[in-house]
């Protein structure tokens, strides 16, 4: 039995808009994110251009950098 990786691309990038988005309803810069959350600047570009498939808890970090609930990162269409 092979194991396939399923990725969505659509949904991918979807999330990166949103955080996107919420990061600059925030006024926080892509590097005070980084900072906050713990990760390399370059990650936090590559998530909001849906270029990598962030782990559930990058997505807590995230949340907590940012101040939201974890929730609010996926209410897009």
């Amino acid at each position: 039995m092979a194991n396939n990786y399923y990725r969505d691309e659509d949904f991918i990038k979807k999330f990166g808009l949103r955080l996107k988005e919420l990061r600059k309803s925030k006024k926080v810069s892509q590097e005070e994110l980084a900072f906050k959350a713990g990760f390399e600047l370059s990650q936090i570009g590559r998530i909001e251009r849906g270029t990598i498939n962030t782990s559930i808890s990058h997505v807590a970090a995230i949340a907590t950098a940012l101040e939201v609930p974890a929730s609010d990162l996926f209410l897009f269409e």
